[in-house]
């Protein structure tokens, strides 16, 4: 790569995808380079109807960019680090961890309605593993319902049942008044209509099959789109729903060898998340859980030490194995991979094993 000339960067198209490539892409462009976007098209894109854990072991939306990159085609790639598999080919390295967003998760519904006040078997959707578990944890009466898409899709699809309702209420006041105002509604149905963000008119012409009260995205993947603000949302505590590992940050790949890997890592690396980050993906990956099973695994730098707390659930929510230690930053990788040796031994094999047998069913 010349650092005088053009980058190539590889990223999914998805709206999310791109905007966490135009942050990296800011970092790197100046007076002597360019950066050249490249999108690229993942199995995970392409096979819309399946669940994320069925998708494949792990890589579903990393694989096909990384191939760019070791074929030469692009320079590095761009992904959510959460969507990474723990092992890669050992040409291949982390070239960049820019610093990250908020790592937690949040409900969303339509009036920022509390987790504990959902009605009783209030259906909530989520296509992770890791947050359906946690849910049942949580409350057993909720419904969890399968949920993918990108982030605005899922938000069309909690909110397209509302919207269609209240628009065909609104045109049946009109039909009645035959022409007049009705005096049930503020303003006419054209006026309504032009009223709604472009969110909400996408949704209204989206057709669902299962009604959700609520729905749980990252924070992270919400406020990069530009949507935290448009919809409801309420955080949910990170010591009880434990985020994925690495949620919320970005992770940029490179060949490693080349002039790429020290051009990025000066530019875009934060080396608080680097630490906090490889604390949470050496614990996943000695647990081995990787996207079969309900894990989270979160890390935040404290001083000398890395406070961590690690979750790991039954697919029903029911059993739960979980520690929280303090682990030293100058020796964080070796004794996150201590920390999940205790956890295997304390039960957590078990549940990663039976997860593994229900997945597989």
């Amino acid at each position: 790569m010349n650092t005088r000339g053009s980058i190539r960067l590889a990223t999914r198209g998805s709206d999310l995808a791109l905007r966490q490539t135009a942050s990296v892409s800011d970092r790197l462009a100046g007076r002597r380079r360019t950066v050249e976007t490249v999108e690229v098209s993942t199995r995970g894109d392409e096979i819309r109807d399946e669940l994320i854990h069925r998708l494949g072991k792990t890589g579903a939306f990393v694989r096909a960019l990384d191939e760019r990159v070791l074929d030469g085609d692009v320079d590095a790639a761009v992904h959510s680090m959460k969507d990474m598999p723990t092992e890669s080919p050992p040409e291949l390295v982390v070239a960049g961890v820019p610093d990250r967003e908020q790592a937690g998760d949040v409900l969303v519904t339509r009036d920022g309605v509390a987790l504990e006040d959902l009605p009783e078997g209030a259906t909530v959707g989520t296509s992770s593993l890791r947050r359906g578990a946690q849910l049942r944890a949580e409350r057993s009466d909720l419904t969890v319902e399968p949920l993918r898409g990108n982030v605005d899709t899922r938000l069309e699809k909690l909110l397209a049942p509302n919207l269609q309702r209240e628009h065909q209420q609104r045109l049946d006041a009109e039909d009645e008044a035959e022409g007049e105002h009705p005096d049930a509604f503020d303003r006419s149905a054209q006026e309504w209509f032009d009223a709604l963000s472009e969110l909400e008119r996408r949704a209204l012409e989206r057709t669902v099959e299962t009604e959700y009260d609520a729905v749980v995205l990252a924070e992270a993947g919400l406020a990069r789109s530009g949507l935290l603000e448009r919809v409801g949302t309420v955080r949910l505590p990170k010591e009880r729903f434990v985020p994925s590992p690495g949620q919320g940050a970005i992770a940029v790949t490179a060949r490693a060898g080349t002039e790429a890997v020290e051009t990025i890592r000066n530019a875009v690396d934060d080396p608080v998340t680097r630490v906090e980050t490889t604390v949470e993906r050496t614990i996943l990956a000695e647990l081995g859980g990787g996207c079969i099973a309900p894990i989270g695994v979160y890390a935040v730098v404290q001083g000398e030490y890395v406070h961590v707390v690690v979750q790991v659930l039954s697919l029903d929510g029911t059993e739960t194995v979980e520690r929280t230690a303090n682990l030293p930053v100058e020796d964080h990788a070796d004794a996150a991979a201590s920390l999940a040796a205790d956890l295997r031994e304390a039960g957590a094999a078990e549940l990663i094993d039976r997860a593994r047998e229900e997945a597989e069913e």
